[in-house]
């Protein structure tokens, strides 16, 4: 079991120096993209366990979050944060406002632009329905008006209900 927890600490620290480094060196390697597919998922789970965790009205995700949250609020004061219409993110009239609203974070946010998975419906998990790709500050600028509204308030469940490390623990004991 130390010998397979070793190459997977191995391969991901390889694959985190090689995301490190500048997006112009790559062509569309299916390698490449799954690495960040992996990366944007493993980020996702971590974010779901913390909001089942905490209470999200007071979680921080940046040291930022008021500029961020106040911000976002001013340049798109009728955006629907429960139920995100894809729309609201891609279409080509808000794209510009996105690209403009993205770019200022640019040397303020650390991979202000990285894919990151977004929760279409802030009531819901990830999944492939209600995922979305998004840019990391965009993930930033609605999660934090999601928590500061109560909308992830929902997501807390008790103690019990939580998938934790050492369940997955018994879990692996029991299949050997």
């Amino acid at each position: 079991m130390a010998e397979i927890s070793n190459a997977v600490v191995g391969e991901a620290k390889q694959a985190s120096m090689l995301l490190s480094r500048p997006a112009e060196e790559f062509v569309n390697d299916e390698k490449i993209e799954m690495l960040w597919a992996m990366k944007a998922y493993h980020h996702a789970e971590i974010y779901y366990n913390i909001l089942q965790s905490v209470d999200s009205s007071s979680l921080k995700l940046t040291k930022i979050d008021d500029d961020i949250y106040q911000h976002f609020m001013r340049e798109f004061p009728d955006f629907k944060l429960d139920i995100i219409d894809v729309d609201s993110l891609k279409s080509d009239g808000v794209k510009s406002c996105w690209r403009e609203f993205c770019n200022a974070y640019d040397g303020v946010i650390d991979d202000f632009n990285f894919a990151t998975l977004l929760r279409l419906d802030c009531r819901g998990g990830y999944d492939e329905e209600n995922s979305i790709m998004s840019t990391r500050i965009q993930f930033f600028a609605i999660e934090i008006a999601r928590n500061r509204i109560g909308l992830n308030s929902t997501i807390r469940t008790a103690p019990s209900d939580r998938n934790t490390d050492t369940d997955h623990v018994e879990k692996l004991r029991l299949a050997e």
